[in-house]
């Protein structure tokens, strides 16, 4: 397959199919990142499409001084900014654990381990749901954050890239979010005893 470079000049000398590759490349990663940033599953696949709308239109202003997909990120967020913005609160996180659900399951919809049971697999699916809303209740800038690092995986250079934050404060946000989720956390379990 060629690389984004290549895939980004044919885009530009106007062979369309090379975006759509693009986009088959990255709208999957890009949705289950943005999913857990936004909440829910509906918002996120707007949000996606939208930011694959406006990469393509804005295609002609990446300088490549960032990888492609730091880029696309950066517009998905400012897209999802918008988003939340005009939608006002965000529905339940609970939506996006349901379409979440294909992370947890193979193509043939049984879990990926056949030795779990019924009761593993219950309480498994509520501890993902307990820290999905516990992710949710925490404030967008720790959100944002903390679903890059540790979901995502993005090192402290990207997200400072795609949030255009300062990389200490990059880093001040992701302990403060890791703190909070903690506590979240442990006042979740402490209720479950």
């Amino acid at each position: 397959m060629n690389d984004d470079a290549e895939l980004i000049r044919q885009t530009l000398a106007g062979q369309t199919a090379a975006f759509g590759q693009l986009v088959q490349k990255y709208q999957d990663r890009l949705y289950n990142t943005v999913v857990h940033a936004v909440g829910n599953a509906e918002d996120a696949k707007d949000v996606v499409q939208e930011a694959m709308v406006q990469a393509f239109v804005k295609l002609d202003s990446f300088q490549g001084a960032s990888a492609f997909y730091t880029w696309l990120y950066r517009i998905a967020f400012n897209v999802a900014s918008t988003h939340r913005r005009h939608r006002g609160a965000m529905r339940a996180v609970e939506q996006a654990a349901i379409a979440d659900g294909h992370l947890r399951h193979s193509e043939n919809g049984q879990p990926k381990n056949p030795n779990d049971g019924p009761a593993a697999r219950m309480e498994r699916d509520e501890r993902c749901r307990q820290v999905r809303h516990a992710i949710s209740q925490l404030p967008q800038e720790y959100r944002v954050v903390l679903v890059l690092r540790e979901i995502d995986g993005c090192c402290y250079e990207t997200i400072a890239e795609i949030l255009d934050l300062p990389v200490g404060t990059v880093r001040s946000r992701l302990h403060r979010a890791r703190l909070q989720l903690r506590e979240q956390l442990q006042e979740v379990l402490a209720t479950d005893d």
